[in-house]
């Protein structure tokens, strides 16, 4: 039976900041897509699905999708919609640069990761962590059984599950890290000191 579990209130606004630093590289939806694979690989024009096995990668732009097995489709409307499997100890991974933070990636992982291009959504089901790197240290993550990430909302929703080898809990976590305090001071507005008046008591 799957657990719910609910973050205090500075926590959930605490990420809600992190989810609106999140969004994804808007460019990146104009790019050409490039599909790999080291296996057997079918391309199916008729159904307009593509699947590819063996070390499979998605690109577009920065944004970049790996897994055992990629499963690609067009719809009729020509969205694509994108559904990426793992393996036992190497699950499917998602990366892509923040939308304008050169500095920036948001990179998840997951039993299986699907992608919505209608919906603009990315769901990561089964050990599902997602990571903010800033100049490729982690500053913020987030781990459950499912996590939805909603790009035009600029929201997750996250889910607890049963505990499993990558979360042993199978509770929801949450892991922030403070800006530095020089980052912070250089944010803070600048503090002017107080000085006599020189017009008190004057006339006009």
């Amino acid at each position: 039976m799957t657990a719910v579990t609910s973050f205090p209130l500075a926590c959930l606004l605490a990420w809600a900041a992190v989810a609106g630093h999140a969004q994804a590289e808007k460019a990146d939806r104009s790019k050409p897509i490039v599909v790999e694979a080291e296996r057997g690989s079918t391309f199916d024009l008729q159904r307009q699905v593509t699947v590819l096995n063996g070390n499979a990668v998605i690109s577009q732009g920065t944004m970049v999708l790996r897994a055992e097995r990629i499963e690609l489709r067009e719809m009729p409307d020509g969205y694509r919609a994108a559904s990426a499997i793992g393996l036992p100890g190497q699950p499917a991974t998602w990366r892509q640069r923040r939308d304008g933070g050169a500095d920036e990636v948001v990179e998840g992982s997951a039993d299986r990761i699907e992608f919505d291009a209608r919906a603009d959504t990315l769901r990561l089901l089964g050990n599902s962590s997602v990571r903010r790197l800033r100049s490729g240290v982690v500053a913020d993550e987030i781990t459950g059984a499912t996590i939805v990430w909603d790009n035009t909302a600029e929201v997750f929703k996250v889910e607890g599950g049963q505990a499993s080898p990558a979360n042993p809990s199978g509770r929801v976590r949450l892991t922030l890290t403070p800006r530095s305090e020089a980052g912070a001071a250089a944010s803070a507005p600048a503090v002017v000191p107080l000085a006599p008046s020189r017009a008190l008591g004057t006339s006009r």
